[in-house]
Order: C-alpha cells, then structure tokens, then sequence
C-alpha cells in the first residue's frame, strides 16, 4: 500500500500512526516515550516508525505541541576530558527518553555564553543544563527569564530555588592541602591557571586550610589566566621554585598542570616526594601512570552529568519531587606522588 507523505516525500507522523493502528496523537505520545504510554504499544509504534523510516520533524513537533525535543548543554571546553565525560552521561539518559542535545562550548568566555544563549532560546530548548553559576548578569538574565528548566552542574547551592549537582570545590581543595599539611609539608604552594570560579574556590579552601595551619604565605599562590595544560604546568613549576626554593609541596590546580609539573620534576632530577610533594585535581586520564603516580582529587562527572540529565527530565515532566540540591562528593586519590 503506498504511504502517504508531505510534498517533500517524507514519512509523517500519520504514515506511522497509520502502520500502527494508533491515532496520530498517541503514536507520538509513544515516540516520546511518555510515561503514560505502556512499554509494548511504545515498541510497537517504534517499529512501525523503524520499518517506514520515520525521523521526526523537532520543529513542527515544538510547534504543534509547544514542547521541544532539544536540551541546550553549556560546557567550558571540549579539550578537558572532565567535561567530556559529563556530556556523554548527559547523553546516555537524554537520548533514550527522547531528547537530543544541543551543546555549546563557552570557552569560559561571559559573553560567548551569552551569545549561545541567545542562539539555543531562539529553537525553544525544553530545558537547559549549564556550568556553574559564574556568568554575566545578562547571562543569568537569559536563563531567569526564559522560565525554562535548568540544572546547574560542578557547584552545589543551598538556594531553594536552584536546581544543582555538584560537589563542593572549596572542600575539596581545602582535603588536598590538609593531606600536604598531614605529610608534614609547610611551604605549600597553590598553582593555578584558567582562573575560572571553581579554580577560584579551590583555592580558598587552600588559603583556609593553610590559615587554620599557621602556614599561609600568599607568596606562594602562583595564578595564571593561560589556559590550563602539560606545558604549562611544567613551565610554573620551573617558574615557582627558581623563585621559591624552599617550596615542599604543590597543589596544582587541575591533573595537567600536575602532569607537567612531574615531568619537570623528572627532567630537572629533583626527587618527588623526597624533595617536593606535587598533587592535582580531578583524577584526569594518565595521571595515574607517571612516574610517581599523581595524588589528585577524583571527581564523578559522570555521576554529575548522570544525575543531572534525571533532574532535568523530572523538571521537563513536571515531576513534583525533584531534588533540588544533589551533592555528589569526592574522593582524594593518595598515589606516590605525595
């Protein structure tokens, strides 16, 4: 029997609904996998659509149902695998339940955030997951008034009117510096690059924990806006101690920057953790291979990126029970480098 189709020749709703003896409104209901619809007529429509070849129209769909099928994902940078890692966990729940992602990549930058914004509100998203909560006032404008449900992820929030899964990155910095303290390290260093609000408050629990010590020298906080990277960690640590040769201890502030610092370790000779301590954050790829093994702090993107993908399904669906604050914890790696 020969299908019906628009003018362009594509499969319809109608065509599927047709092939399945449903009505057009509840072959889409079992398309989107609505949790009303029950699991056998859910396959039943899919193999219809599967056997005629039906894509979905995400734009007349919004249209005709005031419902996108689209989550605008904000991320910092596509280089990190840490961010990598929580979009592929984003995915792995959105795209089952229906949803695709329209990901954007901020680069750190307030005003390319801005610029995305602006650009993913205009295709009617469901719901967005952003990073943090460090953008411009216009930024937070932008998602305050689109009434759109949003999950923010890496940062936790005791606002009742924020929907969050993180950790805290003030106590997870202040973990790594009390380790070094515990080590018997008293000229401990902070090593920071990209600045951005998370590195910012890693390093407050630094400067706490050294304080509550008697230890604190700002000397020894070592910041800079570059990009975070192997070559860079390598050339600070070159940097830090030419200025600072009694430096015992490093707390870099990401997994890289320590990588580089352990391979300028190795090529200068200076034995670590004889002579100097070295720690990273986030427990990124290789850092448990060098030679010592990197100290770091592991954090479950995955889990964030999991959960948070599940928060913002509940929100979309209108669940009344969604947690607002999801505190995910850490965990400190001690491996041979401290």
């Amino acid at each position: 029997m020969e299908k019906r189709r628009r003018s362009s020749g594509r499969v319809t709703l109608a065509d599927v609904a047709k092939a399945a003896g449903v009505s057009p409104i509840t072959a889409s209901r079992a398309l989107r996998r609505d949790r009303g619809v029950a699991e056998a007529l859910v396959a039943k429509v899919q193999a219809a659509a599967d056997a005629l070849g039906y894509v979905p129209d995400p734009a007349a769909r919004a249209l005709a149902s005031s419902r996108s099928t689209h989550v605008a994902v904000l991320v910092p940078l596509l280089t990190n695998r840490l961010f990598v890692d929580l979009l592929e966990a984003v995915q792995s729940v959105l795209l089952p339940a229906g949803y695709q992602s329209l990901i954007g990549v901020t680069h750190y930058d307030a005003h390319e955030e801005e610029l995305l914004l602006r650009s993913y509100m205009a295709h009617r998203p469901a719901g967005l997951i952003v990073t943090g909560f460090d953008r411009s006032e216009a930024g937070s404008r932008l998602v305050a008034s689109s009434r759109l449900p949003c999950v923010h992820v890496m940062e936790t929030s005791a606002q009742p009117d924020v929907f969050c899964v993180g950790f805290s990155q003030e106590d997870a910095g202040h973990a790594v510096t009390r380790h070094l303290v515990e080590r018997g390290r008293r000229r401990i260093a902070f090593v920071g690059a990209q600045l951005d609000a998370r590195v910012m408050q890693r390093l407050e629990g630094y400067r706490r924990c050294l304080r509550d010590a008697g230890r604190h020298d700002a000397a020894l906080e070592w910041l800079d806006p570059r990009r975070s990277s192997i070559a860079l960690g390598a050339e600070m640590f070159e940097a830090l101690l030419a200025r600072h040769p009694d430096v015992d201890a490093i707390f870099f502030c990401n997994d890289d920057l320590g990588q580089g610092g352990l391979l300028a370790a190795l090529r200068l000779g200076i034995p670590v953790p004889e002579r100097i301590a070295v720690t990273g954050f986030n427990d990124l790829e290789g850092s448990d291979q060098m030679l010592p093994p990197l100290t770091t702090v592991r954090t479950p993107r995955a889990q964030i990126g999991a959960q948070a993908a599940t928060m913002l399904l509940g929100l979309m669906r209108g669940e009344a029970d969604v947690p607002h604050n999801v505190d995910v914890g850490y965990e400190l790696v001690v491996r041979g480098s401290s």
